[in-house]
């Protein structure tokens, strides 16, 4: 098994509140520290109609609401990785609750891939300084009196980073639910021998962590779900489980990435969470406008 970074402390069991997004399947979190009124929030989301143009914040506002009829204070605002198929709500809870937003270190790389296929110039920084920190594998951080250990797990994207706190682990696109499998390994900066690679890193964790995800789609008519386990993912992931060996999920990954399509909210999704979760600049009349790049995905 891969190496840790760190040693988890199972002691410690953070306070998890789910939020489910359902036009995107994305699942939200408000991570409690049991000792405080300190929290953060995992993954958030800001909904669009992209027919219309329209932007509103209705799955925003629910966290929102949360925290604040809970006397919550938010430390931390968390991106486990760039979305492709959700936009972040993270800058619009920032204003309303305070904290600080972080993402892995390489969302340089996903800004300066991103950054060519927009077309957006020399005036957008591709240096990550939207963002309040950039975590590196090993990093920790504090929600609290919780200490958050962070592990790279690249593959679906450069920049997915697996939060380990206490007994629990938000993995983003990493893994899903064991009748789920795992995530596609297709967008540029994506390999699957590599996200083969970090999901054994996930999976040399104690068998009963808890683990969290940040989309499930309902696999073959059964509710939507979003926690499992270390454990549960060894014995019955139908991609990685069982011992599944690389070569074999490489060819399965790839050949299954193939067949799929584009995520529908992949344009908006990449130009506004590459920036933080800001809208690009308004032009000279104050008008805001996305690219769609032809033929350039």
């Amino acid at each position: 098994m891969a190496k840790l970074p760190f040693t988890p402390d199972l002691s410690v069991h953070p306070e998890v509140t789910a939020f489910f997004d359902e036009p995107t399947n994305t699942i939200s979190y408000v991570v409690k520290d049991p000792n405080s009124k300190s929290c953060a929030v995992i993954d958030s989301v800001m909904d669009i109609d992209y027919a219309a143009g329209r932007i509103t914040y209705e799955g925003a506002d629910r966290v929102i609401a949360f925290i604040k009829e809970n006397g919550l204070e938010v430390e931390w605002l968390i991106e486990t990785h760039v979305h492709a198929d959700h936009l972040s709500g993270a800058p619009y809870i920032q204003a309303k609750t305070g904290g600080k937003l972080g993402i892995g270190e390489n969302i340089t790389l996903v800004q300066d891939t991103f950054g060519k296929i927009f077309n957006e110039g020399t005036e957008f920084q591709r240096d990550g300084s939207q963002f309040d920190r950039l975590f590196k594998d090993g990093d920790s951080y504090m929600i609290g009196t919780m200490t958050v250990h962070t592990m790279h797990t690249p593959g679906h994207t450069p920049a997915c980073m697996t939060h380990v706190i206490g007994d629990a682990g938000f993995v983003g696109d990493t893994l899903f639910m064991p009748d789920g499998g795992s995530a596609r390994a297709d967008f540029p900066g994506g390999d699957a021998r590599t996200l083969y690679r970090s999901i054994q890193r996930v999976l040399s964790l104690p068998r009963e962590m808890r683990l969290f995800m940040c989309h499930d789609y309902g696999p073959n008519g059964r509710d939507i779900a979003w926690e499992t386990s270390v454990g549960d993912e060894i014995d019955h992931n139908i991609h990685v489980g069982k011992g599944a060996d690389e070569d074999s999920f490489v060819a399965m990954r790839e050949a299954r990435d193939a067949t799929l399509a584009m995520p529908k909210l992949i344009v908006p999704s990449l130009q506004i969470n590459m920036r933080a979760g800001q809208l690009p600049p308004a032009d000279e009349d104050g008008k805001t406008f996305l690219k769609v790049p032809v033929n350039g995905l």
